[in-house]
C-alpha cells in the first residue's frame, strides 16, 4: 500500500503546477477534489472496463430494456462506466478532450452520475478547456495510481480528508469544520455499538442509527 501522505502531496502539487496562474487558490478544491474522485473511480473500474463494454454491446444487440444488473455484474461493482473513454484514452485525442470528457462522465451508471453531478463538473471542464488546462490536468492525474491494489478504501478516505484539510487551512478556514480526527471517529463508533457488540456480529443483522 502507498503511503497516504505521498499520494496526498502528489495531488496537492498538481494544483500549484497546473492551476496556479489561471485559478484563484480558493477555487482549487472545485477542480482538484472532483478530479481526485474521478481518478479513483477510473482506477477502480479499470480491470473490468473491457468486460463492461463487451457486456454493454451484447445488451444493445439483444435490445435489453434494463441491463443495469448485468453491467454491475460485469464490473464487479455497484457502479460502472459504459463510455469507451477512461483517463488514458482521453489523452489520445487532445483536440476533442472536452467533448470526450463529458461523454466519459455521461457513461457512468445513474447511481454514480448522481454523485458526480453534485461537483458541477461540466462547467469546470468547460473552464479548464477554455484555459487549455484540461489535457494537462488529466495527464497529470493519470500519473497517480489510485487503484485499490495500491490504496485501500480507508487510505483513500484519509487522502481525501487530508486534501480538504489543507485547502481549508490555505483559505484560513477552520479545518475542524470539515475534518474529524480518526480517534474521534473511533470513539463515536465505540459509544454507538457499546452493549450491542454480540448482536451486531451475527450474520445478516441490520441496525438503523438515528
Amino acid at each position: 500500500m502507498q503511503n497516504f501522505q505521498e499520494t496526498a502531496n502528489f495531488i496537492w502539487e498538481i494544483a500549484d503546477e497546473i492551476l496556479r496562474d489561471d485559478f484563484k487558490r480558493g477555487k482549487y478544491p472545485d477542480v482538484i477534489l472532483p478530479f481526485t474522485v474521478l481518478r479513483r473511480l477510473d482506477c477502480v473500474l479499470a480491470p473490468t472496463k473491457q468486460a463492461v463494454l463487451q457486456k454493454y454491446q451484447f445488451c444493445q444487440e439483444k435490445k435489453l430494456q434494463n441491463p443495469d444488473g448485468q453491467l454491475r455484474k460485469a464490473a464487479g461493482m455497484s457502479f460502472y462506466n459504459i463510455s469507451q473513454y477512461d483517463f488514458p484514452t482521453l489523452l489520445t485525442d487532445a483536440k476533442n478532450i472536452s467533448k470526450n470528457t463529458i461523454a466519459y462522465l455521461n457513461g457512468f451508471s445513474d447511481n454514480m452520475r448522481g454523485v458526480i453531478e453534485k461537483f458541477n463538473l461540466p462547467a469546470t471542464i468547460e473552464t479548464l478547456n477554455s484555459k487549455n488546462l484540461l489535457f494537462l490536468l488529466i495527464k497529470k492525474f493519470s500519473e497517480a495510481d489510485l487503484s485499490p491494489e495500491k490504496i485501500d478504501n480507508h487510505t483513500m478516505g484519509t487522502i481525501f480528508e487530508e486534501l480538504i484539510r489543507r485547502f481549508n487551512e490555505q483559505r484560513n478556514e477552520n479545518p475542524g469544520e470539515h475534518f474529524t480526527p480518526r480517534e474521534v471517529i473511533r470513539l463515536m463508533v465505540r459509544l454507538l455499538v457499546r452493549g450491542d457488540e454480540a448482536i451486531l456480529k451475527q450474520p445478516g443483522v441490520v441496525r438503523t442509527i438515528y
